[in-house]
């Protein structure tokens, strides 16, 4: 479920939003968690979202111990229950739909 994203954030400006540093940011990109534009780390800049992401991968790989590549399938797998729920939601109202007619 891309969005079009209006803020861009650069790595300094990440670095303060999610209150990362550079060194760990650099890891997250690697490892495919976010994905800024640009070709170096000093060009990176990071849509609005990329904060949220970062934030909730350093909390999976804080507190459940896990490696990088455990947390980009974790988010993995936790973005996909989140767009299965949302199409469960919009076919249980197409269905409520025709059941009531």
């Amino acid at each position: 479920m891309e969005t079009s994203r209006y803020v861009q954030l650069d790595m300094q400006a990440f670095c303060q939003a999610t209150e990362m540093s550079v060194a760990y940011v650099i890891e997250i990109v690697e490892h495919g968690i976010v994905e800024p534009t640009g070709r170096s780390p000093e060009e990176w800049l990071f849509d609005d979202f990329s904060p949220l992401i970062a934030r909730r991968a350093a909390k999976l790989h804080r507190d459940l111990e896990l490696e990088w590549e455990g947390v980009a399938l974790a988010l993995e797998l936790l973005e996909e229950v989140q767009d299965l729920r949302a199409e469960n939601a919009r076919l249980r109202q197409r269905l409520g739909r025709y059941v009531q007619g």
